[in-house]
Order: structure tokens, then C-alpha cells, then sequence
């Protein structure tokens, strides 16, 4: 089976990440798409982290009745920074049979070349690339070029969505609602436990 791989921080997860999750499905034909939350970003912090068991708990909420999608917490049980290599070869140990496809946005495929083992990460895995806004094809495929299999990624399309977690974080400060922006219960989590409250000056809640 095709299974689809979606990391990334989830700060909170919103729906251009299940537009892209099933854009990926249709395209690509994948069995189900797995969201991976990361513990550790390797190139940057989780900004204003509620903690990692919240933002689990956020991308059940976010999938929770779409048998298409599930949730690994793979990612958040290992310690040190949350490398995809590493991910990867965990799923292909526990399930040597299926073909992981690593979902990627454009910006972060144009990263890859600076990746932690980028070589093995294209070996483990069919790279496909969420063509959007901001990184040219050109550019991502320059990347790619420039790595050991990189000529076997693929291209996938997905509605022009202007949402980021980051918008979503700074609507909850200012008290603007996020109600149609993300899934309702992941809403009412956020609302339920206070998330994202507090100023970027200041230590959000449950953080140590």
C-alpha cells in the first residue's frame, strides 16, 4: 500500500492540512495518509509550544471520522530532533510492505539538499511536492536534482489556501475567532485548554 507521511508541527493543524492530505490521496492514489507530529524540528523551534501532547491531541481532533487519515506519535516517543530519515526507516521496519510517499510543501521540498541524510530520506521514500504559492517548480526541482534520486520525486496540485498556524496562533491572542479555519473539535480544544493565549513575550501555557 501507498501511504502518504505528513510531518510537521501541527501549531495547531488546520484545514489547508487535510485539503493537502486529501489532495495528495486523489492524485496519488494512496491508501491513507499518516500525520506525524514532530517532537524536535531540526531546523527550527516549535513556536510558542503548548505543549507536544497537546498538539497530538489537536491532529486526532483534526482527523478524528475521516478513515482516510491517522495519527503516529512515532515522532514525539523518540528523543533528539525529529529527523524524517529516522521516521522513515522506523515504517519501513514495521512495515516493509508498504511504499511511503513524504508529502512536502514546495518551500520546504526547495529545503531537502540541507536535510539530515536527504540521500537515504529519497531512497526511503517517493518525495511528492504540494505545488502552491511562493516556491517556483523550477526551484524545487533544482533542488531535487542536485540528490541521488531526487528525478524521482513527483508533483502533486492543491488549492490556493492562505491559512498558516502562525495566522491561526495570532487570531487567538487578539481574541479573533478561528471557527471555519480549523475542524470544529480542534477549535474547541483550543478553547478548552486555553492555547495560544499568551503573548509571544511570555511562556504559553504548560510550558516548563
Amino acid at each position: 500500500m501507498r501511504i502518504g507521511i505528513l510531518g510537521g508541527t501541527f501549531n495547531p493543524p488546520h484545514i489547508a492540512h487535510l485539503i493537502c492530505a486529501q489532495e495528495a490521496m486523489i492524485e496519488l492514489d494512496l491508501g491513507r495518509v499518516m500525520f506525524v507530529p514532530a517532537r524536535i524540528p531540526p531546523h527550527k523551534p516549535v513556536e510558542h509550544e503548548p505543549g507536544a501532547h497537546h498538539r497530538l491531541e489537536l491532529c486526532r481532533l483534526a482527523v478524528a471520522g475521516d478513515d482516510r487519515f491517522s495519527v503516529s506519535d512515532m515522532e514525539l516517543r523518540r528523543d533528539g530532533p525529529s529527523y524524517t530519515v529516522d521516521t522513515l526507516r522506523e515504517l519501513r521496519a514495521h512495515a516493509p510492505h508498504d511504499e511511503p510517499v513524504l508529502i512536502l510543501g514546495g518551500d520546504i521540498a526547495a529545503g531537502l539538499p540541507d536535510w539530515h541524510e536527504p540521500e537515504n530520506v529519497l531512497a526511503l521514500s517517493t518525495v511528492a511536492v504540494a505545488q502552491r504559492r511562493g516556491t517556483s517548480r523550477d526551484e524545487v526541482e533544482r533542488a531535487l536534482d542536485s540528490l541521488p534520486g531526487g528525478e524521482r520525486a513527483v508533483f502533486f496540485t492543491m488549492p490556493r489556501i492562505g491559512i498558516s498556524s502562525t495566522m491561526l496562533r495570532r487570531r487567538v491572542r487578539c481574541g479573533q475567532s478561528i471557527r471555519y479555519l480549523v475542524s470544529d473539535p480542534v477549535r474547541d480544544y483550543i478553547d478548552a485548554h486555553g492555547l495560544y493565549r499568551e503573548s509571544p513575550d511570555h511562556d504559553p501555557p504548560g510550558r516548563a
